[in-house]
């Protein structure tokens, strides 16, 4: 058989080639400019409602300005790894302010937040092994997980007793990693951290969170979601990515001083991968700083969020479990979806369409998310369009 035949007959292949025929396919669409708030696209200006930039620092003066200084200082690239010579003290600067910031003892800083996972849950969980992990987990953990040479579980969304039970059918014997997103990036609700932090330990289980979504959203000043609950000592391992709320490209792990410093050897996606820029690396350092400097950011996002939950709940959409400024429009039929993405994007607002597998089955959604530089009337004109489209297309 030719390798290539399966691609050429795949129903994926199929489906987007009908999709961008009949002019609803909603995926790998280029913008031409952006200044946050609103994106330039096919020539219009468009209210950009599809972003994680939650704080809305990508534009900041401060970090634009920390990014061109460090280009004039460093270059453009590190060009080697960071076990060999791309490692900068800028690296070294970083990882020590994100322990401080997230309350672990130490941080490793990796090129991106999927290397991240896969190179942390790889290293962690050998032979013998297992790593437990929710049903709704990032791709990206469960491809870490894959990785891994020990064993991989999984258990129901949120389902605490469904994880006791999980985790009672394991050997006392094997070690055992759970690890939940802190936020999750499709529905927007909040893991259950302290019920997890206490299953955990009635099971001798260590704990990981993603708060890929929880930084900048969550705790003081943006702290995550262990922060939220005042759980920071007890969670094990904390993980984020710097392409949300830090307004760069990267990600860390931070925790015990010991366990950082044996990721740091045995992460293959940390060994051999290029290291960060010292651009994306400065541009941090000045979110990081801003987020502190400027705690209203995070109370502006969840504004706007518990905003949204509110008046698109009001009109007749399903916003699902969201907690968050993520905030899902569940449609629940692909193709419905699609065309109501459509409309959505001939009236003006940008969001995300996300259909199973991404999603559970009935679970297709446009998933909108909001900054903490969204203007009020920004706000007021995306509602109005809501509203007219919802109208339009019989969802409300």
């Amino acid at each position: 058989m030719d390798l290539f035949q399966k691609v050429r007959e795949s129903d994926r292949t199929r489906e987007a080639q009908e999709a961008m025929a009949a002019g609803i396919y909603p995926y790998f669409l280029p913008l031409q400019d952006t200044e946050g708030t609103e994106v330039i696209m096919d020539d219009r200006r468009i209210l950009m409602m599809g972003s994680n930039n939650y704080l809305g620092l990508t534009t900041h003066p401060k970090v634009r300005e920390a990014a061109i200084e460090a280009i004039k200082r460093y270059g453009t690239s590190c060009t080697g790894s960071r076990f060999l010579n791309g490692t900068l003290a800028l690296h070294l600067e970083l990882e020590q302010r994100l322990a401080q910031f997230v309350g672990k003892e130490a941080a490793l800083v990796f090129s991106t937040g999927m290397q991240v996972n896969l190179g942390t849950i790889s290293a962690l969980v050998q032979r013998g092994d297992v790593a437990i992990i929710d049903k709704d987990d990032h791709a990206s953990i469960v491809d870490g997980c894959r990785l891994a040479y020990g064993q991989m579980k999984r258990f129901p969304h949120n389902d605490i007793e469904a994880l006791d039970s999980v985790l009672e059918s394991i050997p006392d014997d094997k070690g055992k990693l759970v690890v939940v997103d802190g936020v999750y990036s499709m529905g927007g609700d909040i893991a259950p951290l302290p019920q997890l932090v206490e299953i955990c330990k009635t099971h001798g289980a260590r704990l990981m969170v993603d708060d890929a979504h929880s930084f900048g959203v969550l705790g003081e000043c943006g702290r995550g979601t262990a922060n939220h609950f005042g759980l920071t000592d007890q969670v094990d391992l904390l993980m984020g990515t710097f392409s949300k709320s830090f307004a760069s490209l990267g990600g860390f792990i931070a925790g015990d001083k010991d366990v950082v410093n044996y990721i740091q050897y045995h992460a293959r996606s940390l060994i051999f991968s290029a290291s960060m820029p010292a651009a994306n690396v400065a541009a941090v350092l000045a979110a990081v700083d801003i987020m502190e400097q400027e705690p209203e950011r995070v109370a502006r996002v969840n504004a706007i969020g518990a905003r949204m939950r509110k008046e698109l709940t009001a009109m007749g959409y399903n916003v699902g479990p969201s907690q968050t400024p993520i905030v899902p429009i569940i449609i629940g039929d692909r193709y419905r979806t699609a065309i109501a993405w459509k409309a959505l994007y001939e009236a003006g607002v940008y969001v995300n369409c996300v259909v199973e597998p991404a999603v559970p089955p009935g679970w297709d959604l446009l998933r909108t998310s909001y900054m903490a530089t969204h203007a009020d009337e920004q706000i007021d004109r995306a509602l109005e369009i809501f509203h007219t489209v919802g109208k339009n297309l019989d969802l409300i």
